[in-house]
């Protein structure tokens, strides 16, 4: 895909899968007057999607701190393995662009063994987690050529990464959105590759962060979306822009701190991510961050998910959700039963086909937690 990084047409990047999705939209922005737009929609883990409008010059903004913070160059070969239609893949078209390089795409569908393959030629790519644990799984180990490997999407537990690194992957933890145009913070890097953990992320330069009483990031930057689109009952796309002054208040808590003259940032959650059990006010990321280290210690095909349902006398009870092909909870429960109080003790498992996921791979929250409400 060829994009005119300096013309003022409009992009609306379509989900093949959904090509209906946005019909209007370029018309729409069009007699609105506006031009070069790019529209993605959010990517629908949580909440109802809506159409995000970045500038291409936010892209390349942020392509231009990205390429910088890996030190990217003419030499370098991106691989993309994520869909155009997520920010996350189409930034690679920018990064690549600016850099002078070549991009390689992952066709057809998601092939671990594939991708590793291909990395033999290219120098650069970025994953999910998701991804990065189905190269674990298959044992497959990283090519020469790979020199670094930007994971964004969701976190990585440090068991997940160092799996990883053992088989040669550098993977780099990133924490990004749609509407930052992908990366807000990114793992350290040098030479020899990720530095510190990841929990431990350096703020890319271009971006002003600080946090509300209640934990909450703020954002505001020259990369930082126009506003957003959404389309009302009756079918017309309403506009919401976003104020440049007050940024964009986030629904993720972070902490920020400040240390070797850069700013630094750690991803605690999302307010969706609490959950009331008992009285007590519970964080879910840490329990599931536990039971994914101890899923990949166990050799897990894939990872299960603790799924939070309203229960009459407890508020809320954990549900753990897994898939067809996994082997059985017990030995997991027990061991992670050994670990937590008794009130977050899981007392049942739903066994699913599949996983409801998006097409960048990242499970639908809101999804899955229908489905366990229903039965």
């Amino acid at each position: 895909m060829r994009v005119d990084w300096q013309s003022g047409g409009n992009h609306v990047a379509r989900n093949p899968a959904a090509p209906h999705e946005g019909s209007g939209l370029e018309a729409w922005a069009k007699a609105r007057g506006m031009s070069g737009m790019c529209f993605f929609q959010t990517s629908g883990s949580e909440g109802l999607p809506k159409w995000v409008a970045l500038r291409k010059e936010a892209i390349l903004i942020s392509g231009q701190a990205v390429n910088a913070h890996f030190e990217a160059s003419s030499n370098d070969r991106w691989l993309l393995a994520l869909p155009l239609h997520h920010v996350g893949g189409f930034a690679i078209l920018a990064r690549a662009h600016l850099a002078g390089c070549g991009v390689a795409r992952l066709e057809g569908k998601w092939s671990p063994r594939a991708f590793a393959e291909a990395c033999a030629k290219t120098t650069l790519t970025s994953l999910v987690p998701a991804q990065v644990h189905d190269l674990v799984r298959e044992n497959l180990p990283c090519p020469a050529a790979m020199r670094a490997v930007v994971v964004g999407g969701g976190g990585m537990t440090p068991e997940l990464a160092a799996a990883a690194r053992a088989l040669g992957w550098p993977v780099c933890q990133s924490y990004g959105m749609t509407e930052a145009a992908s990366q807000i913070a990114t793992q350290a890097w040098t030479s020899d590759g990720p530095a510190g953990g990841v929990d431990t992320l350096a703020v890319l330069p271009h971006w002003q962060t600080s946090t509300e009483a209640d934990g909450r990031l703020r954002l505001r930057g020259p990369a930082l979306a126009a506003g957003y689109v959404n389309r009302a009952a009756g079918g017309d796309w309403q506009w919401q822009p976003l104020d440049p002054q007050n940024g964009l208040l986030t629904r993720d808590h972070a902490r920020l701190w400040d240390a070797d003259g850069r700013r630094w940032l750690s991803f605690i959650g999302r307010e969706t991510g609490y959950v009331k059990i008992l009285g007590e006010l519970i964080h879910l990321a840490p329990l599931q961050a536990r039971l994914e280290s101890l899923a990949i210690e166990l050799s897990w095909p894939m990872m299960p998910i603790l799924v939070p349902r309203p229960d009459a006398r407890a508020e809320t009870e954990l549900v753990l959700v897994t898939e067809h092909g996994c082997p059985d909870a017990g030995p997991l429960l027990e061991r992670f039963h050994q670990t937590c109080p008794p009130w977050l003790r899981v007392r049942e498992t739903r066994v699913l086909n599949a996983m409801p996921r998006s097409s960048l791979g990242k499970v639908c929250e809101d999804e899955l937690r229908r489905l366990v409400a229903e039965e």
